[in-house]
């Protein structure tokens, strides 16, 4: 899968984008048609020391496009949030595409000619 990672008003580490494209990369497990992704990383505006990390993931699937939006105070740990986030919205895209599919057929085995 294509994965673009942006990263808003800072430059991200090589390790910390690797890590995204290698763990989204394990998305296909779930559903094999995801025909991209974008990943955008952004830090928010904090009053104390340690500013939240926002970590937003769009995958686009046919007929869809599936996101999700995570804040943690790591990069990595809105990642992991993300990633089972993402995940059971593939699932529940995957369970009722295949669903409406076995309606259709059985609407055309039905028809007569």
């Amino acid at each position: 899968m294509k994965v673009q990672v942006h990263a808003i008003h800072f430059t991200a580490d090589r390790k910390l984008v690797e890590s995204i494209q290698e763990k989204l990369n394990k998305l296909d497990t779930f559903y094999d048609r995801i025909t991209g992704g974008e990943v955008f990383l952004k830090v928010a505006k904090s009053l104390g020391k340690v500013k939240e990390k926002m970590l937003e993931i769009k995958i686009t699937v046919p007929g869809a496009v599936l996101f999700v939006k995570e804040t943690a105070k790591s990069f990595e740990e809105a990642l992991d949030l993300a990633l089972n986030a993402i995940a059971e919205q593939i699932k529940r895209f995957k369970s009722k595409n295949n669903s409406v599919k076995a309606l259709r057929a059985e609407d055309l085995e039905n028809e007569e000619f």
